[in-house]
């Protein structure tokens, strides 16, 4: 691992690149957690650059993920849904304990690339989501996160701009900031340039710039098990739409895209940030997968188990016969990660080291091979000295007429939908 107190420019953006909630939870802590925004600025300081989005469904996914960094020289993002790691969740890292884990590791293992901690795919469908998220935000941005998606998506197109717009002042000005259009896996199928440009012009017209926006654009959650994939022209199309606004892709839905495919997506849009999270919870187990990040099926149907990876191969058979007992369906292994936590835990040290390693391998060969993101962490930190601060500031400015974007106008918009029913009327 590179040593650290030789870089100035590390000790620098050390000393004025942690946000405030950072500084104030890790106050000895010399691991460079950095905005979102910090992240997005190195891939486009690279350019035709992504780099991964971790989900760290369980602290060896985390661990592998940053030492993979550190090797790369890449910045990077650790981060965890709501789904995986709310109230209700199904993993062990939550919203309140996934920076700790962060920051515990940079600090045990000295790394010296910036990382951001994200909360993605905060999910908000109605007016209760909208109530509790206003105590529920501030409260994870108190727990270390650096960054968050809010991700109204499964509401009508007015009323996501709308719950956009009214939880954008519970969280800091600062933070990196994701939104998303199209409900992934959804039933209204892809997403169109109109329905981006809605919610970015709305966005825009109250002055709120989006560091990245999420689409729809042929993603799938968990196994894939389609041969369509991520469409890239799509998306080139999309994001050239919305160039003017300066808004970057966040790609959702990597697992079971080629790398072919994903490197497209680095090369040929505006992506900066793509998600992984399947992938990396299967080969922390030990499950084999191939080049798509897609877990093997044995002549059974039964994932393919390596022996000689992951989880030790008395644990898999312990949590294969509770996937039997409990009915869960290979798409739900994701909820043995609660359940088997502390286990995975007790087990021998070469055992979670290995654990630790098979995602480190992976996210290495994505990040130097696939996504071009390597080297992009020294990008990072000359962005933090550039700025002078933690808060990078936006990096739009507002172009759209805000008397033109009341509520009232966003509604009566949205009832304008032409007969395609994907595009709108001015």
């Amino acid at each position: 691992m590179t040593q650290r107190g030789t870089n100035p420019e590390f000790e620098k953006a050390l000393e004025i690149g942690r946000p405030p909630n950072v500084v104030r939870l890790f106050p000895n802590s010399r691991a460079l957690i950095v905005s979102g925004k910090v992240i997005d600025r190195a891939l486009l300081a690279k350019g035709r650059a992504m780099t991964i989005a971790a989900n760290g469904r369980n602290y060896w996914v985390i661990r592998g993920a940053l030492m993979a960094a550190q090797r790369a020289n890449a910045a990077i993002i650790v981060e965890i849904a709501k789904s995986e790691g709310g109230t209700s969740a199904y993993c062990a890292t939550n919203f309140w304990n996934i920076a700790s884990q962060v920051d515990d590791i940079m600090n045990e293992l000295g790394l010296t690339i910036p990382v951001a901690v994200h909360a993605d795919h905060y999910g908000i469908k109605g007016r209760k989501d909208i109530d509790i998220a206003k105590t529920e935000i501030p409260s994870m941005f108190d727990a270390g996160i650096t960054s968050i998606a809010i991700d109204a998506s499964h509401l009508p197109d007015d009323e996501n701009l709308l719950a956009n717009l009214e939880l954008n002042p519970c969280f800091p000005k600062w933070a990196g900031y994701e939104t998303e259009v199209g409900e992934i896996k959804g039933k209204e199928g892809l997403s169109t340039v109109d329905e981006a440009l809605f919610l970015i012009r709305g966005l825009n017209a109250h002055g709120i710039f989006p560091d990245w926006i999420a689409l729809n654009n042929g993603t799938t959650h968990g196994i894939e098990a389609s041969e369509t994939g991520i469409q890239v022209p799509l998306t080139i199309e999309i994001h050239e739409a919305l160039a003017r606004y300066k808004v970057s892709g966040a790609q959702h839905g990597t697992s079971g895209n080629s790398s072919e495919r994903l490197k497209r997506i680095a090369t040929e849009t505006h992506t900066t940030k793509a998600n992984v999270a399947t992938a990396l919870q299967m080969l922390s187990w030990g499950v084999k997968v191939n080049e798509y990040g897609n877990a093997y099926l044995d002549e059974n149907g039964e994932f393919v188990k390596l022996p000689d990876k992951g989880v030790s191969n008395e644990l898999w058979a312990e949590m294969v016969a509770y996937a039997k007992e409990k009915g869960l369906k290979k798409g739900d292994y994701k909820k043995l990660n609660l359940p088997f936590d502390n286990k995975m835990h007790a087990q021998a040290r070469e055992i979670r080291e290995r654990m630790a390693k098979g995602v480190e391998e992976f996210v290495y060969d994505l990040l130097t091979n696939v996504f071009n993101a390597a080297d992009t962490g020294p990008l990072g930190i000359d962005a933090i000295l550039k700025a002078g601060s933690y808060d990078l500031g936006p990096k739009g400015t507002r172009i759209e007429d805000p008397a033109q974007w009341t509520e009232e106008q966003i509604r009566a918009r949205a009832k304008k939908k032409l007969k395609s029913d994907k595009t709108y009327e001015d």
